[in-house]
């Protein structure tokens, strides 16, 4: 069908498409078409990614309906992109709606900011952030400590989290939660992975039906 939305996946910090592979060919399998690319998180500042993002969108798909299902700074980035593309919604995946104490304890060390980049030092700076594409849910991660999340055994060393704050090793569980959502879930999932965990694409999919995102024909 011509009004189908399309899925835009958007990934995360230091991250390429391949990182949301699972998931994209399960809304495809699913019947929703999808449009998903790397971009350069760590090179851009948030601002910049979303009009370069939004341009390539607007050259693929025109004017057609997008849908988005963001992993962490994908989240912030279409939060970036409200008034650029014509949205449907939006399913973010483990994002720092409210900043990242992670991101506001480290972006001052030299390490910190030369791998995340300018993206990485904003995502302790929330305050200015445009409200997410409406109607948008949440999907949080509350796996703190990992083998496979990098980040959570530098921010279980450092203490970063509080005892008893729920948290993906890189993300509080609090720090996802935005005004306005039209829905809310957690996974015992880690921050690195949550976006191909089976509950969340679960999860994902069954927004997508609530929505009434319409799918392809025949699929």
């Amino acid at each position: 069908m011509t009004d189908a939305p399309t899925v835009v996946l958007l990934h995360g910090l230091a991250r390429t498409d391949r990182s949301m592979g699972r998931l994209r060919r399960s809304l495809e399998r699913a019947g929703h078409p999808t449009w998903s690319r790397s971009y350069p998180s760590r090179r851009m500042p948030v601002a910049a990614l979303a009009a370069t993002i939004a341009e390539w969108i607007r050259a693929d798909l025109g004017d057609r309906p997008v849908i988005g299902v963001t992993h962490s700074l994908g989240g912030i980035v279409a939060r970036h992109m409200r008034e650029l593309l014509p949205w449907r919604g939006v399913v973010m995946v483990a994002p720092p709606n409210a900043g990242s104490r992670v991101a506001a304890r480290l972006r001052h060390r030299p390490l910190y900011r030369w791998f995340y980049g300018p993206a990485g030092q904003e995502l302790g700076e929330p305050d200015a952030w445009p409200s997410p594409p409406s109607p948008f849910a949440v999907i949080a991660g509350t796996r703190g400590l990992a083998a496979t999340n990098p980040t959570s055994w530098v921010t279980s060393a450092l203490q970063l989290f509080p005892p008893g704050v729920a948290n993906d090793g890189t993300i509080a569980v609090t720090e996802t939660r935005l005004p306005g959502m039209v829905d809310f879930a957690t996974v015992d999932a880690t921050h690195t992975w949550i976006m191909n965990d089976a509950r969340t694409i679960e999860l994902v999919l069954a927004f997508l039906a609530r929505a009434g995102v319409v799918r392809l024909a025949g699929r």
